[in-house]
């Protein structure tokens, strides 16, 4: 019987139409992708892939905590 990444598992909608999800199912983080317009390859400068994984969920964490963030204001409305 196989077994399930549950991770990938309960991924959702929300999640997998974001490309930021699509890199991290594959589980190969691209930080360039993820944070456009810097100068220098992310990638290179950060080769961990658990560096990158984490910088992947801070950026997910930032993006829901802003949008938490503004729907409690248009609450407040």
């Amino acid at each position: 019987m196989d077994e399930k990444d549950p991770v990938t598992e309960t991924a959702t909608a929300t999640e997998t139409a974001t490309p930021e999800a699509t890199e991290t199912k594959g589980r190969e983080v691209d930080l360039n992708v993820l944070f456009p317009g810097k100068e220098y390859d992310l990638n290179r400068l950060f080769p961990d892939e658990g560096t990158k994984k984490l910088l992947h969920d801070l950026k997910r964490n930032k993006r829901d905590i802003e949008r938490f963030i503004k729907n409690l204001e248009e609450e407040e409305d």
